[in-house]
């Protein structure tokens, strides 16, 4: 028992700036001594990343500032269930992506996003290709298409169609540049899932933008 509280325990010098410690560190910290400059790095580590991933999610200001304090309020909740040898990052994207499912269920709002980008991985072999060399059609340059404000529309209302499942592993892959084994921790799903419904949702977004008419020009 001791040595399972021992490994909860950070493990950073005291003399070491608290915005040099890692997100575990300050978790472990804020948990075992109630060290509140610990929890208000973390936060500050986050506020930007996390409440644009829920802007992303949400399509709504309000709704994600709002699902960023619950997100946050969880974390105070909830941190002694936080288990020592996890990562930070990953069980912060669950608790928040948790909390912006319930804001959807309180609110239907539609949601506007755009997935033209490119992931922003390491490089390393794991990270997804970007959505755009994904979707291709019959028309001869797809990126032409997808670069257009019209095909811009056509591509966010296909991605606002997705089924709820595929939205998640887009924005947690697409925005988060999250590898696959990362947006599984996540999602709590395996790995293989992630991927099959990464190529489930290209299939879709495939049908629905090819089933739609573009003007030729010529």
């Amino acid at each position: 028992m001791n040595s399972t509280i021992e490994q909860m325990q950070p493990r950073v010098a005291q003399a070491v700036p608290r915005q040099e410690w890692s997100d575990e560190d300050l978790l472990l910290e804020y948990r075992s001594c109630g060290d509140r400059r610990a929890f208000e790095e973390l936060v500050h580590r986050y506020e930007h990343e996390l409440y644009n991933y829920l802007r992303r999610f949400l399509g709504d200001a309000e709704l994600a500032e709002d699902a960023f304090q619950a997100t946050f309020l969880q974390v105070y909740l909830k941190c002694d269930r936080f288990e020592a040898g996890r990562r930070v990052r990953p069980w912060l994207y669950t608790v928040a992506t948790n909390q912006a499912i319930d804001a959807q269920r309180r609110n239907r709002r539609h949601r506007m996003i755009s997935l033209d980008g490119r992931p922003r991985g390491s490089g390393d072999g794991e990270d997804a290709p970007a959505l755009v060399d994904l979707i291709d059609g019959s028309e001869p340059d797809p990126f032409e298409r997808l670069e257009s404000a019209e095909r811009g529309e056509e591509v966010r209302r296909a991605v606002e169609e997705l089924p709820e499942p595929l939205r998640q592993v887009l924005l947690l892959v697409y925005y988060q540049g999250m590898k696959y084994r990362e947006a599984a921790e996540v999602l709590d799903i395996p790995v293989g899932t992630v991927k099959s419904r990464l190529h489930s949702a290209i299939r879709k977004l495939n049908h629905a933008l090819n089933s739609t008419e573009v003007p030729q020009h010529g």
